[in-house]
């Protein structure tokens, strides 16, 4: 039974001395010191060893099986350090290197847009009011001299959540509502997300528009041209030209479409202009005097002027964008050149 320690003990060192991992080292320790290892199958044995023997034989197998273990983690121990050494020294950081820096988002175009729009028209003492996009029908056309079965209905496509329920068509809805609660003089600026059923490369079904209305007594369509002259021309600068047009809105009389000269061909003509060398830009008139009665205003007493146009129709003319689709995509190699 020495003569198997002794075996017992150089098998396992010469198996110490192989082992690269500590998958291997664990498979010795169970081999020969496990449950059912080597070394515990020697102590159950022990009852075979001459009686005058036996103390000593455990003794030594004692000694043994402490000396293999204590190998053992000094081995699993010196691995383990060198594995966090190697990590080290792999992901090691150059503190003298400059930090990347945090990307800064920017705002989207729309928004740079509307922010402008808004600042020019504080300049001139609008103040910016919001309202629902879910609207009653009442809001959206019957207060604006747009009773049922009226064909200017035709013009909005709208999208009817129930009878008598939409999703606005345009922002003027807010301004019956702010005429509604408050007396004159007005003048308010209305942004906000539109809905019509509308979709190719000029037209999306969800758009912004910003209205202005100016009430108060006095107001003249001359009023009317000077605002609008000034507002374009800071809009796309102070060379731009711009001409008024008659037009037809039913919440408006007289009405009127304004353009401006092509600002992608400087008016020789393309096909964003259609090759006249004008851009329609947007509408507006004074306000009709029935919308005034809607709201309780005494239409003899006040006058008004109201405007609408398109943040997104804006945005592209001002950037030089070809189609309206690309505002809607997240697209970050559209987004970051704003």
């Amino acid at each position: 039974m020495t003569g198997e320690l002794t075996a017992l003990r150089e098998a396992a060192e010469a198996e110490l001395r192989k082992a690269g991992t500590e998958e291997e080292l664990q498979t010795v320790r169970t081999r020969y010191l496990g449950r059912k290892g080597l070394l515990t199958g020697l102590l159950r044995n022990i009852g075979n060893v001459n009686p005058a023997e036996r103390p000593e034989f455990g003794k030594r197998c004692n000694e043994i099986k402490e000396d293999l273990s204590a190998r053992i983690d000094r081995l699993l121990a010196g691995m383990a350090l060198k594995k966090r050494e190697e990590a080290l020294l792999r992901e090691r950081i150059d503190v003298t290197l400059p930090g990347r820096g945090i990307r800064r988002g920017t705002l989207h175009p729309v928004t740079q847009v509307r922010e402008e729009i808004c600042r020019i028209f504080a300049g001139l003492g609008f103040s910016v009011v919001e309202g629902p996009e879910v609207e009653l029908d009442y809001y959206n056309f019957e207060a604006l001299n747009i009773p049922k079965n009226h064909p200017a209905r035709d013009m909005q496509d709208t999208f009817y959540i129930e009878e008598n329920i939409v999703l606005r068509t345009h922002t003027s809805p807010v301004q019956v509502r702010i005429m509604e609660k408050t007396k004159p003089p007005v003048r308010i600026l209305s942004p906000g997300r539109v809905y019509r059923r509308d979709s190719d490369i000029s037209h999306t079904p969800m758009f912004h528009q910003i209205e202005g209305l100016l009430v108060d007594r006095g107001v003249t369509f001359g009023d009317l041209k000077g605002v609008l002259t000034m507002f374009l021309k800071q809009v796309f600068g102070e060379e731009t030209a711009l001409r008024f047009r008659p037009s037809f809105f039913p919440f408006t009389e007289p009405s009127a479409e304004v353009d401006i000269r092509c600002v992608m061909c400087g008016g020789r003509g393309c096909r964003v202009c259609g090759s006249s060398g004008w851009v329609e830009i947007l509408g507006s008139g004074m306000v009709d005097p029935e919308v005034f009665k809607n709201v309780g205003y005494d239409p003899e007493e006040f006058t008004g002027f109201a405007f609408g146009l398109g943040l997104e129709r804006i945005a592209m003319l001002k950037f030089g964008i070809s189609d309206i689709r690309l505002f809607f995509e997240n697209d970050m190699r559209f987004l970051e050149q704003f």
